[in-house]
């Protein structure tokens, strides 16, 4: 085997032992090579087991091996689960990933999957996976199996979903092909159906010099962008649309968290951003908006979106976050602004035209955001639309790109 087709089989082996062996064992008929790592937070009988022990990956921990093995098993399992995912940062031959686990296992093992790149094949085995499993997932590429019944012995169903398992970590090396490599760097966009017309213009014209990946800005879109842009499978981003810091700050449901932008501090790169859809807040069904919100302006976008006009107030908060953010960012970026309008629905005579809120963000904005020679603001009297606007990102886009 190359040295990066290792395949780690990763569970806590004293509820899940027998079943982990079981997994290595099909996976050593197909001659494939495996590691089983062990994140038990307590003493067991079954160290023979692993070929990475638990005190080794606890000892990974930044407190140490102490904050693991601690007594109390909640912390344990978050302590744990932070020594897993900086023991994985360090190990380079890492070809595939599979998890086995109940609640705990689950919680303790999907953090450290989320912190690789996306690509490398990861699948995890849990009596969880029939629910929500978007915490478990994150913005990354984790493969989540149901086992059916709890996962505790071999019987007649675990022995079929384990063999599955196996099979798919194992089609993922064996059949895995060399990468063909793109002539055209890859950028990231967002966008949202009232920014479209924008990004859509953006990517048709950047198309032939660049591999354009539009993200749904749904909190999970701008965080599968930024997990991208910190793998360094990204070579720029047209943050158009950064509408998802609205629902973060004020209860919306597409939010992302408060780790958006970071990725573009972290990486340094090339970035172009600006205030699509910061006009709304997004929420289901009418009957679901907190009690809080009854008296605001509202946009039935279809039975199950229900859009609300952001406040001069809250557009002010967002300018302050936003800025702040990208203040932190020592690459190249520009921040351009739209002045009239941020959505399909913030333009004259548009159902969420408020010249006012927008003056909110522009002036608290420019008040917070410190202008360098690599941090840039720009403000362009067009709408996020028109083909003025999308020129002009286009035109900065290749500047900054040079």
């Amino acid at each position: 085997m190359t040295s990066n087709n290792m395949i780690y089989l990763a569970s806590t082996l004293d509820t899940k032992g027998e079943e982990i062996v079981y997994i290595k064992k099909l996976l050593a008929e197909k001659n494939l090579s495996c590691k089983i790592v062990d994140l038990s937070t307590q003493p067991h009988a079954f160290n023979h087991l692993a070929d990475v022990s638990a005190s080794l990956i606890a000892s990974f921990h930044p407190e140490g091996s102490g904050a693991v093995f601690c007594g109390d098993r909640g912390k344990a399992i978050v302590a744990m689960a932070k020594a897993f995912e900086l023991f994985l940062s360090k190990q380079n031959d890492i070809g595939a990933i599979l998890g086995l686990g109940g609640s705990g296992g689950t919680a303790l093992i999907t953090p450290a999957m989320q912190s690789l790149a996306i690509g490398i094949p990861k699948l995890m085995v849990s009596t969880m996976a029939s629910g929500d499993i978007s915490g478990y997932i994150g913005a990354s590429d984790i493969a989540m199996m149901y086992s059916v019944t709890d996962i505790a012995g071999i019987n007649v169903i675990s022995r079929k979903i384990l063999s599955n398992a196996a099979n798919f970590i194992a089609g993922s090396i064996l059949f895995k092909k060399q990468e063909v490599v793109e002539d055209k760097p890859a950028i990231g966009l967002t966008m949202f159906g009232v920014t479209t017309p924008c990004v859509q213009s953006v990517s048709a014209q950047l198309h032939d010099q660049y591999d354009c990946l539009i993200f749904h800005a749904t909190g999970s879109g701008g965080k599968a962008m930024e997990k991208l842009a910190d793998s360094h499978l990204l070579h720029g981003v047209l943050d158009i649309t950064t509408t998802e810091v609205c629902d973060y700050l004020f209860g919306g449901v597409l939010a992302c968290d408060d780790n958006r932008f970071d990725a573009i501090a972290r990486s340094q790169i090339p970035y172009i951003g600006s205030c699509g859809a910061l006009d709304m807040v997004n929420f289901a069904s009418p009957d679901t908006i907190p009690e809080k919100y009854q008296n605001r302006l509202f946009y039935p976008h279809n039975p199950q979106v229900t859009l609300m006009r952001t406040t001069p107030e809250e557009n002010q908060q967002m300018a302050n976050w936003i800025a702040n953010k990208l203040n932190q960012c020592q690459g190249y970026v520009t921040f351009i602004i739209p002045e009239e309008g941020f959505s399909a629905l913030d333009i004259k005579g548009g159902a969420f035209w408020s010249p006012d809120a927008n003056k909110a963000f522009i002036e608290e904005f420019e008040k917070t955001y410190m202008v360098t020679e690599k941090r840039r603001l720009i403000k362009v009297p067009y709408h996020i639309n028109s083909p003025q606007f999308c020129d002009l990102i286009i035109n900065e886009f290749k500047k900054i790109m040079k």
